[in-house]
């Protein structure tokens, strides 16, 4: 059982670590909100992580078959849904430098810790690269052919809070951005770059399809 925990957990960690687009979203997210919005946030990128261990788990050998032949729409969909994201970032980043120099209020819709769960939720979901590593994965240890689903559900635990404590720990990043960059001027900066960094590695998700 332990083996099995320790590969869970390396695993988790190897699909987390890399630091992408969603990674930086993630950040500039919590830096732009709260800490417990980019809690909830993190949790989603986690949970879809967990999800697609549980399906390489369960699915094994039929999985990377089955993904291959939508893997380049999945891939122009999880970098057009970053690109929004982007340019929302910097448009409510722009709104909000300018609200603080005008008498003008304008209410926007409050981004809730739900909808930032099921935003990244989305969006990790659409990667189709985790799935692919975990079907990867599996298939080169014994894992799926373990004869017991508890040392399954193991491994799927131990990848899920993995990447928890990983995205907990970019969060962390992001909040600290947050209260250090306090000033009006630094927040719009630092939001713009973000949005241009997302949009970046959005774009070259898709060149690398290519």
């Amino acid at each position: 059982m332990s083996a099995v925990l320790v590969a869970g957990l390396l695993a988790g960690y190897g699909i987390a670590m890399p630091v992408g687009a969603v990674a930086a979203y993630l950040v500039a997210l919590t830096a732009r909100t709260s800490p417990k919005i980019g809690a909830f946030a993190a949790l989603g990128v986690a949970t879809a992580d967990g999800l697609y261990a549980l399906i390489a788990v369960v699915g094994g050998s039929t999985i990377t078959p089955l993904i291959e032949p939508v893997m380049l729409p999945l891939r122009w969909a999880s970098a057009a849904v970053l690109i929004v994201l982007a340019l929302w970032g910097g448009a409510t980043g722009i709104r909000q430098y300018r609200k603080r120099h005008t008498v003008t209020r304008t209410d926007t819709r409050p981004l809730t810790p739900a909808r930032a769960y099921a935003a990244l939720l989305a969006i990790t979901m659409m990667n189709p690269m985790t799935v692919i590593y975990f079907a990867a994965l599996v298939l080169g240890s014994d894992i799926a052919a373990a004869a017991h689903h508890l040392e399954q559900a193991a491994f799927v635990l131990a990848a899920f809070a993995a990447s928890t404590s990983w995205q907990l720990l970019l969060v962390g990043g992001g909040a600290l951005l947050g209260r250090t960059l306090t000033g009006s001027r630094g927040r719009l900066i630092t939001t713009l770059v973000s949005s241009s960094l997302i949009t970046a590695l959005a774009t070259h998700l898709v060149i690398s399809a290519s």
